[in-house]
């Protein structure tokens, strides 16, 4: 028979995982990734196999998540940069403990509970977009990498959202970044360290124009929280010397993107391609026409003709050739 390691929390997306591959003749062997010494949420889990009398087991990953995730958001925040954990992890953490579990046990496939597809296309695999436009996941998962895409089988590709939770008498499940436990980020930020000291509001002519209570609180295109007045929106966070830029909405829309840290499945194919559109999650707005790119030092330039509204430094952007994704990396500029 065979066999597939499946992340599992117990939740809406993970128990629909798990019974459509039972259905498909997969001995199913659950791995629940306990991040957060969370022994409610690992019981639920454990139950929920139970139920469903499929093998289950626990990682204890808290020591990789707050080295990977959690440390790192935090730096993050103290550089004026806006982070997305939820990315990360399912790179460093969820898919890569998977691969190496499955390594371990000697099970060929793996899989969880995310929306999206995989295909190969010239001996590459990628990462396509799921059915459903309300639910696809496939921008949180561009840094997987092919030894992952491999072995990864993707039951909820192809499936709503919506008919999914009619057909399951539980239908809990877990909202936004998950470590915040409902918080307002700034009030995590502030119980693990991170410098929330007031400082400078400055225009772009660098004149002092309000105070701010810490650069953490604060994000590119933010137009509402203490000092921020006259429809001046958020235009740059100048971490070193502890000062918010202010200035018109118009400052905000950018048609050059610098990105670093990259996974580029076929870097021919990025670079050559005239179709590559690009999403970026956040205030902004995706631009819609097509880009193009070229190396630029240790990472790739992207030029927009229709400009991209408010990009912040630490957000993923993400290339698709239509549903296909074809790599992504963080952005660490813009003009």
């Amino acid at each position: 028979m065979k066999s597939v390691l499946l992340g599992f929390s117990g939740g809406i997306d993970s128990t629909a995982a798990a019974q459509r591959l039972r259905g498909e003749g997969y001995r199913v062997v659950a791995i629940t990734i306990d991040t957060m010494l969370r022994s409610e949420s690992v019981e639920r889990a454990r139950l929920r196999a139970e139920e469903l009398g499929i093998e289950w087991y626990l990682y204890n990953g808290c020591e990789r998540f707050e080295r990977d995730i959690i440390e790192y958001f935090c730096q993050e925040y103290r550089r004026g940069h806006t982070p997305a954990p939820c990315t990360r992890c399912n790179t460093l953490i969820k898919w890569q403990i998977l691969l190496e579990e499955a390594e371990r046990l000697g099970i060929e496939h793996i899989a969880t509970g995310h929306y999206f597809n995989i295909e190969q296309h010239n001996d590459y695999y990628y990462v396509i977009k799921g059915i459903d436009p309300a639910k696809d996941q496939s921008y949180y998962l561009w840094g997987l990498s092919q030894d992952v895409l491999r072995r990864a089988i993707t039951p909820m590709g192809r499936l709503i959202k919506s008919e999914v939770k009619e057909g399951l008498k539980d239908k809990s499940e877990s909202m936004g970044i998950c470590f915040l436990e409902g918080r307002p980020y700034a009030e995590f930020l502030e119980r693990r360290g991170v410098d929330m000291r007031e400082g400078d509001i400055i225009n772009e002519c660098g004149k002092v124009c309000g105070g701010h209570n810490g650069i953490a609180r604060y994000t590119i295109g933010q137009k509402r929280g203490e000092g921020l007045k006259d429809g001046l929106r958020v235009v740059d966070i100048d971490a070193a010397n502890n000062r918010i830029i202010v200035g018109a909405s118009t400052s905000l829309y950018k048609h050059k993107l610098y990105i670093t840290d990259c996974n580029i499945v076929d870097i021919n194919e990025l670079l050559t391609a005239d179709d590559i559109t690009i999403k970026i999650r956040g205030i902004g707005v995706n631009p819609l026409q097509p880009v193009s790119v070229e190396r630029w030092e240790s990472g790739f330039v992207v030029h927009t003709p229709d400009a991209a509204f408010a990009p912040a430094k630490g957000q993923p952007l993400v290339f698709y050739r239509n549903n296909r994704v074809i790599g992504g990396g963080i952005v660490v500029g813009f003009n």
